[in-house]
């Protein structure tokens, strides 16, 4: 999922993107950067065939090549060219390509098509297409995370394990595809000559908070707030769901995605965390060698 903006909170901006295709976003908005994120998709086509009007990578980036017209129809070529250069983009793929794919039913077409680790590596090289269009695109600055421990949420707690523990086979997913997202990114900046591509260890990030909720002020990193079943890790977040009474308490809003609280602790960790968490460097540590610029 893509998304171009200009430092926001904690780095500058007051203003969010709004989405590419919200009627509001028109005018000086376009300035603010755009939002072109799809729930679902993943780097390939064929994650998220389950799901209806999803828009795909390569529609988002279609969509990013229309925005950059756009403005440039507001503040000319050159200053757009200028915009896009000093903008901070985040990508966040792959997981999808995992629980909404892969591992979707068993024996899907993927999994019968290829071994993990094979899996991992077409997902890799596909990514890397995906990366390389982005940058010929003009940007030079790309926040790319990795999944977290897909194993460890609520949903697939509830769908997978019988004893609260992980599962396995998602957790070696991510134990095998995040590795090789950071030295595939390293590989690029090699080649490009410069570190347009920063990789953010959101494994590791999430891990501190799952293995030891209570040092970071939460009751429990394996039930969601809002949900229901086993973990409250079945259905959708709706009216009918169980609700927790503070939401600050749990690590997991719904069965799929962090808290606020635990998305700030991730925050963090992406601006000022050490090279265990950032590669090469923090985004803090970024905005400061560009400012310089």
């Amino acid at each position: 999922m893509l998304s171009f903006f200009f430092p926001g909170q904690n780095i500058g901006s007051q203003e969010s993107p709004l989405p590419y295709l919200s009627p509001q976003l028109t005018g000086q908005r376009l300035l603010v950067g755009a939002n072109f994120a799809s729930a679902g998709v993943g780097i390939l086509n064929d994650t998220g065939i389950q799901f209806v009007n999803i828009i795909r990578i390569a529609a988002q980036l279609e969509y990013f090549q229309q925005y950059q017209q756009r403005v440039r129809a507001l503040i000319g070529a050159d200053r757009t060219k200028q915009l896009v250069k000093q903008a901070l983009v985040l990508m966040t793929l792959g997981g999808n390509d995992f629980v909404n794919n892969y591992y979707l039913v068993p024996y899907s077409a993927r999994s019968r098509q290829y071994s993990l680790p094979d899996y991992v590596k077409f997902l890799i090289s596909e990514y890397q297409k995906v990366l390389m269009k982005l940058y010929n695109l003009g940007v030079t600055r790309v926040l790319v995370t990795g999944t977290g421990p897909m194993g460890c949420v609520p949903a697939e707690l509830a769908q997978r394990s019988r004893n609260g523990q992980c599962d396995a086979e998602l957790q070696r997913a991510a134990g095998l595809f995040n590795p090789q997202l950071t030295q595939m990114l390293q590989n690029l900046n090699r080649k490009i000559g410069r570190n347009v591509f920063i990789a953010a260890n959101t494994e590791l990030m999430h891990n501190d908070f799952i293995s030891n909720p209570g040092a970071y002020g939460f009751v429990t990193s394996k039930v969601a707030c809002c949900g229901q079943g086993p973990y409250n890790g079945l259905g959708l977040c709706t009216q009918l769901s169980n609700l927790c009474p503070n939401r600050d308490q749990y690590a997991f809003w719904d069965p799929f995605h962090p808290s606020e609280k635990a998305n700030k602790i991730i925050v963090q960790q992406i601006l000022t965390g050490t090279t265990e968490y950032m590669t090469p460097m923090n985004l803090s540590t970024i905005l400061a060698v560009d400012s310089k610029v």
